[in-house]
């Protein structure tokens, strides 16, 4: 059994009206990630990933990159507590 981890994401620029959080769901499934991401008001999107060590990194590496009509222009990232959530979902 994989140990999990979590983290929290909030990602800034051109990143809300592009599909990002789709893009996010999409490499959740493809990495085996569970959680879920957000517009926030003040124009970020944030996300909450568990996962194990290795699912993480190949997960934030997609987030970083971003869906192609996205411009990020801020990334920030720092450990959270694993949530009990089944899949990803998009709020």
């Amino acid at each position: 059994m994989k140990t999990l981890s979590a983290r929290r994401y909030w990602i800034s620029g051109r990143v809300q009206g592009v599909g990002f959080r789709a893009f996010a769901a999409r490499a959740a499934r493809e990495t085996g990630v569970t959680g879920w991401a957000k517009n926030l008001a003040d124009g970020r999107v944030e996300v909450h990933a568990n996962g194990s060590s290795d699912q993480l990194s190949e997960f934030e590496a997609r987030l970083r990159q971003g869906p192609a009509w996205a411009d990020i222009r801020g990334f920030e990232s720092q450990a959270a507590a694993v949530l009990d959530a089944r899949g990803f979902n998009i709020g």
